[in-house]
């Protein structure tokens, strides 16, 4: 197993530029099921996006890639089946169960896996899809999917905007028949990205001021090229990394004005920002001020993603801060790695209280999921001397080059 060994105390400074985003590229490949051929532009290299080749190659998919080109030719699919060792790798793969329904008009898949957040709401997903008309039994942590007629569009209500679930509705809904609206859907750059992509091949989508996503269904879908957008978390790690180190950073190619809900708290740490549309510039005060209260909300609320980075800031801030988590019941077990390395953290249900401390030390830690791990390693950027980083194949899921990167800025931390 790669470890990470990061010595702290250097103070990060230099460019970086942000990849295209985790969390929009998965479902875009989802969706590449339901055209004759995808051409998709700025495409992370990650595991998860690795996973997410292999179950188009299951499925019978032609997967290529150059660069940060990936090209998909779903012209011939041979199965409709997820097996489970693909559905464990990774907890958002369940996305691809409503582009493999409207395309094959079935599908059995395994209950995902990836990182242990606590449950995340699969029951919306199950009911919105019911609600399209499709016949859905469990079977063994399977789900069998059959649809006895064809889907037909409907009007559905979430009851919580989950992101999954609005993907998985709107890749089932392009080609049903009749209209489908979807109420109280999840707002996220990456559904508008979807949608954007899904626009491009034909579809006839329609998001109100308000949210609310109309949908037309058409027969079919066309081929597309398509770039994916940046990743706002990645930019909001590498913009704690520099806070909490007390450096200067240029985060570019991001899209600033998904990041509304973060530029402010670092702010208020006492960071000078420059931010134009596609680029942010951070100098971070010699100590952080505590940020007040950070409640993770759907967006245009703070993201949860970015509540771990933020939180090993806080750490070191002068003074307390409150986090509430408002969307995972298990994001906080970042909580025990970070107070073995000094860190003053009380935890009750979903609010945390960081007491800042002058000083973070090197530690053997463990990464508990993806954003917990750069968590970690954003504290250990700052912690005197050396920390131990293990179980780094989380943060591969989500951070392309993430060693090579900080190493760019001055950061003293190698591979082993």
């Amino acid at each position: 197993m790669a470890e990470y060994i990061i010595k702290g105390g250097t103070a990060l400074s230099g460019e970086v530029e942000v990849h295209g985003a985790k969390n929009a590229v998965l479902p875009i490949l989802a969706a590449a099921l339901l055209t004759p051929k995808s051409t998709i532009l700025n495409c992370p290299k990650l595991s998860d996006v690795a996973v997410a080749c292999s179950i188009l190659e299951h499925l019978g998919c032609s997967v290529s890639r150059q660069d940060d080109c990936i090209n998909v030719d779903a012209g011939q699919l041979v199965s409709s089946v997820i097996h489970e060792n693909l559905m464990r790798e990774m907890r958002s793969s369940i996305v691809f169960l409503g582009a493999i329904i409207a395309r094959c008009g079935q599908a059995r898949v395994s209950m995902p896996g990836g990182c242990e957040l606590g449950p995340r709401p699969i029951n919306l997903h199950i009911e919105a899809l019911e609600k399209l008309g499709v016949k859905i039994v469990e079977d063994h942590g399977y789900l069998d999917c059959t649809v006895p007629d064809r889907l037909r569009g409907a009007s559905i209500s979430l009851d919580f905007p989950s992101v999954g679930a609005t993907e998985n509705i709107m890749l089932a809904a392009c080609t049903a028949q009749g209209e489908t609206v979807i109420h109280n859907p999840a707002r996220e750059p990456e559904i508008n990205d979807l949608a954007a992509f899904l626009q491009k091949a034909g579809a006839k989508i329609y998001i109100g001021e308000n949210g609310t996503i109309y949908i037309q269904g058409v027969e079919r879908l066309n081929s597309v090229q398509h770039r994916v957008i940046p990743d706002r978390i990645e930019a909001a790690t590498y913009l704690c990394c520099a806070a909490i180190t007390g450096g200067q950073v240029l985060v570019k190619k991001a899209k600033t004005s998904h990041m509304t809900a973060l530029l402010p708290l670092l702010g208020e740490a006492g960071c000078r920002l420059e931010a134009t549309e596609d680029s942010i510039y951070l100098v971070a005060s010699e100590r952080p001020k505590a940020p007040k209260i950070v409640r993770t909300m759907p967006y245009p609320g703070f993201p949860t993603d970015a509540q771990s980075p933020l939180m090993a800031m806080s750490c070191i801030a002068e003074g307390s801060t409150i986090f509430v988590e408002n969307i995972f019941e298990s994001r906080y077990k970042h909580v025990a790695e970070l107070a073995r390395m000094g860190a003053k953290i009380k935890v009750e249900g979903k609010v945390a209280v960081v007491e800042g401390v002058p000083g973070l030390h090197g530690a053997e830690v463990i990464c508990t999921d993806l954003r917990g791990g750069a968590c970690l390693c954003c504290a250990a950027l700052a912690a005197e001397g050396q920390s131990r980083i293990k179980d780094i194949y989380h943060i591969q899921r989500g951070y392309q080059d993430f060693e090579p990167t900080l190493k760019a800025l001055g950061a003293d931390i190698a591979v082993i």
